[in-house]
């Protein structure tokens, strides 16, 4: 073994460390890696850098903004009360309709985007026919996955694969390619999901008011303004009073006149109501006042919080948000949102207290109050994913066939190999802004800009372990080990392999390491390379039992108060399922 696998293996063990634990941000990690295999000489300078300039790099980020398009029209919204009526007259019929419906559009577009749509349609359908969140979040989140096995352009995994086969001088995967076994492993997930996995899916999140559901009646009390007060004929202003009061004001009541805490400029008077957030013990320390006087308890529901123009909302944060690690009080996150965070549901748990300075994971749910003014805002900013309200966002609903007919048109030149799919998403990208479907800022806000690093940093490192030998070391102890229970037993470990991997780190890091090692093991058995490259994709993608192991998943962990057991409940079975039809049948559409 030369020193240069021995050091590709050393920076290889540290992108896992650093992949798995998320002690840092993944893009910041593929960095950082990427920087240690140019400074140590491993790679050079235009190896290093040729992820920024890659067909996949640019091919994701330009499919994110065709995403943005799809999104902006509003028409999954409009499909989204449509399956709301069917599931009401017939839940099982309707259920089965709506996932084949996101499957389908994940297959074509961002499945994140799809699931992130979906998630306020499907807590409202829960709502209404009185069934827990929790049993239809989990299924939404798997059909977002499972659509997006079936095509190139379904998951940023494919797209990545694909590019990598071809820098091997291979001809490229092409547009359908990944559908015949795709949509066997879809069929196959749905119908498990339909009938053996929302059964074992355990009721978490109930129907009831988002006050009951985070039990926030003890951290809410009204406050009379006494006559002879310091604060009577003082501007009122939340931020100064909130100081003052070393509570979070929300609101002020002036003669049965409620006004945003945020947007209100008016003078406080005798008898005036503020409407205030905190600890029992800061509520306590309150009677001992002169100047304000206590109102008599009262049994908050969510109407008490959302008269006037202040609505409630849970926001979720983003998987790749720049929160993730951080606290609100880092980024001034009241001052500059003006929303007032009631309770965060953070690692299972419901924290009511010092909220400022809980230091945020991917998947916490922060309880919101704001003016309604504010909500298409926040709804906009990618750190976060606003799943208590349907239709927040202005929708450009007479670019529906512009955005729909670009995309089919990108779809169909791709598929036909009239041009690579890298010029034909930038083709469609320019139809977009030109015809104003999307504007220049929403296109470049829409991509997730984390994940497009992170594709820069591991290719190279792909690149690293081929040109070392790293990749060739390993595909000789696999087949030595596997070699005579022949060429499927190797394909088996390999997928078993990649679903493990998967489970722990990035699905696109996943495949960018083991891409480089599954055509070097096709190269010592002599057979042909095909099969074990869709092995790995897919395994990339087929991530249950975590709910890490994919955005989607990560989304609605927090949201639907499910435990990390739950996914390896459901999702495990399902992996093994897996498992079992593509060691039998990949061989079938790609024999060795």
């Amino acid at each position: 073994m030369s020193f240069e696998i021995i050091l590709v293996f050393g920076l290889l063990a540290l992108a896992f460390f650093l992949f798995t634990t998320e002690y840092i941000s993944f893009d910041i990690s593929a960095l950082i890696i990427l920087v240690l295999l140019m400074s140590t000489g491993v790679l050079d300078l235009k190896e290093g850098l040729a992820g920024f300039s890659h067909p996949a790099t640019l091919t994701v980020t330009f499919m994110f903004i065709l995403s943005e398009g799809i999104r902006s029209t509003g028409v999954l919204g409009v499909v989204g009360d449509y399956f709301t009526r069917k599931i009401q007259k017939n839940f099982w019929s309707g259920l089965f309709q709506m996932l084949l419906f996101v499957s389908f559009a994940s297959a074509f577009i961002n499945n994140t985007a799809v699931v992130v749509i979906f998630i306020p349609i499907v807590i409202g359908i829960a709502s209404k026919i009185n069934v827990s969140p929790s049993k239809l979040l989990m299924p939404l989140s798997f059909a977002g996955i499972l659509g997006g096995i079936c095509t190139l352009i379904g998951t940023s995994t494919n797209i990545l694969v694909s590019s990598i086969v071809q820098d091997q001088g291979m001809e490229r995967l092409s547009m359908f390619e990944f559908s015949p076994m795709g949509v066997i492993l879809w069929g196959v997930g749905l119908i498990y999901m339909i009938t053996v996995g929302i059964q074992w899916i355990p009721s978490r999140r109930k129907n009831e008011e988002l006050t009951s559901g985070y039990n926030i009646q003890n951290y809410l009390t009204d406050v009379i303004i006494e006559p002879g007060s310091n604060l009577i004929n003082e501007v009122f202003d939340q931020e100064i009073l909130t100081n003052r009061l070393d509570l979070d004001v929300l609101r002020i009541f002036k003669d049965d006149i409620d006004s945003s805490a945020q947007r209100t400029k008016v003078l406080i008077e005798p008898g005036d109501i503020l409407r205030i957030r905190g600890s029992a013990n800061e509520i306590k320390k309150l009677i001992n006042r002169d100047d304000i006087s206590l109102k008599p308890s009262n049994k908050w529901r969510d109407y008490d919080l959302k008269r006037g123009r202040d609505t409630l909302v849970e926001a979720v944060v983003a998987p790749d948000s720049p929160l993730v690690g951080r606290s609100l009080s880092n980024i001034n996150f009241t001052d500059r949102s003006k929303a007032i965070p009631l309770a965060i549901r953070h690692d299972g748990e419901t924290e009511r207290e010092n909220l400022q300075n809980i230091n945020l994971n991917a998947g916490d749910v922060i309880l919101l109050i704001m003016s309604r003014e504010q909500l298409a805002e926040v709804d906009a900013d990618p750190s976060f994913v606003v799943v208590s309200e349907v239709g927040i966002s202005p929708n450009r609903k007479n670019k529906t066939w512009i955005v729909l007919l670009t995309l089919l048109g990108v779809v169909i030149t791709a598929a036909l190999n009239i041009f690579p799919i890298v010029v034909s998403a930038i083709i469609g990208v320019i139809v977009l802004i030109l015809t104003n479907s999307v504007t220049a800022e929403e296109a470049f806000n829409s991509v997730n800009w984390k994940v497009i690093v992170l594709l820069a940093g591991v290719i190279p490192l792909g690149t690293a372990m081929d040109k070392s030998g790293a990749a060739q070391f390993i595909a000789e102890k696999v087949v030595f080990i596997l070699d005579d229970f022949g060429p499927r037993a190797v394909l088996s470990g390999l997928f078993l392999l990649t679903m493990g991997i998967t489970a722990l780190m990035s699905n696109n890091a996943s495949a960018a390491l083991l891409i480089p090692i599954a055509l070097k093991t096709a190269e010592h058995l002599h057979v042909n390379p095909y099969p074990f490259i869709f092995a790995v994709t897919y395994a990339a993608s087929l991530s249950f039992i975590t709910p890490f192991g994919y955005q989607t998943n990560t989304l609605i962990y927090g949201i639907g108060k499910y435990k990390f057991t739950d996914f390896t409940k459901i999702g495990a079975p399902l992996n093994i399922i897996f498992w079992i039809l593509a060691t039998l049948l990949i061989p079938l559409f790609w024999p060795f």
